[in-house]
């Protein structure tokens, strides 16, 4: 049997995404379309703590879905880890009457509805929303299509200033647990090499691939550096390779947040339409504890409890073995 949902709250948290506006738009609207009321919770799970909860309707949210960022805010918050914090949050809730939650952000918020839905027995549907596609259960999370074009972006424009200079650039993107940025920007920029936190790269290799290229009139060199690589951030691994490889007049540019911001690609904002749909339909068909992921080209739920121990190896093989093939 169905349950009778008649309330219903969304909320980012943790770091913004580009498609986080056009997710919190198809969630609003998929609800009022289906005759629910529909919450917005400023600042994430902050705003449950401090009652910062205000109904929505369909115009709350025109002209948002081109918008990087979110409407709604975030915040990290640390009371609503205690167990104190939480029991705020759902009294406010209870208030309400909402008796459903959708939730998008990363693997901190996941791990916060986790611990909030079972505690409570709220209804929890999760949405991923971060750049680095670390999550399992979805073989892109909303803002890592963005993110990606950013960062290929400037790159490009890096490179004009590499070639006419013969300089070394060492670019740092995004990417403290997961190298899916690094990779796929690697590749689509054409960088000469690319360090990652799943690979021990030794400074011998990367020196080594350098080397190569310098051999072969190569007229600058382009290495993406994930700021989670073992060996340390650009900054550490340039001054390494400067003080054994001089070729090059060696230069770092940290992209840092710059690539979560600006307008979602339009791959990021379908998907964050499909997924706001789809987390709202699966509250109202009973399901709860859940976060609807992208497999393949069909939306799929995935427990929450998987989503954040399951293991999703992204690096795919291919992209691996083409960082060196296509950078001689």
């Amino acid at each position: 049997m169905k349950p009778n949902i008649k309330n219903i709250a969304v909320l980012t948290s943790g770091g913004d995404a580009p498609g986080m506006n056009a997710c919190i738009r198809a969630v609003v609207r998929t609800g009022i379309y289906n005759g629910v009321n529909m919450f917005g919770v400023m600042q994430g799970y902050q705003g449950l703590i401090n009652n910062n909860i205000i109904p929505m309707d369909a115009r709350s949210v025109s002209n948002i879905i081109h918008l990087g960022g979110t409407i709604l805010k975030t915040a990290r918050c640390l009371e609503f880890k205690t167990e104190e914090g939480m029991e705020i949050a759902f009294n406010h809730l209870k208030e309400r009457e909402i008796d459903g939650l959708v939730v998008i952000g990363g693997d901190g918020t996941f791990t916060g509805a986790q611990r909030f839905g079972k505690k409570f027995g709220i209804r929890v549907m999760g949405v991923p929303g971060t750049i680095d596609n670390d999550l399992y259960g979805s073989d892109f999370t909303l803002g890592y299509d963005t993110a990606i074009n950013t960062v290929i972006e400037a790159i490009d424009k890096i490179r004009d200033t590499a070639d006419s200079h013969d300089r070394l650039f060492f670019i740092e993107v995004m990417g403290r647990d997961s190298g899916c940025i690094a990779l796929r920007s690697a590749i689509s920029s054409g960088a000469e090499a690319v360090l990652l936190p799943e690979r021990e790269t030794s400074l011998d290799e990367l020196i080594n691939q350098l080397e190569i290229g310098a051999k072969t009139k190569k007229s600058s060199s382009i290495v993406i550096v994930s700021e989670g690589h073992k060996a340390g951030g650009a900054y550490d691994v340039a001054k390494k390779v400067k003080e054994r490889f001089n070729h090059y007049d060696t230069k770092v540019t940290i992209l840092g947040h710059l690539q979560r911001g600006g307008s979602p690609s339009s791959f990021d904002r379908i998907l964050g339409s499909r997924l706001g749909y789809a987390a709202v339909n699966e509250l109202l068909s009973g399901n709860s504890m859940q976060m609807v992921g992208l497999f393949g080209n069909e939306i799929k739920a995935t427990s929450i409890d998987e989503a954040l121990t399951g293991h999703n190896f992204k690096l795919e093989s291919d992209l691996l073995e083409m960082t060196k093939v296509l950078s001689i």
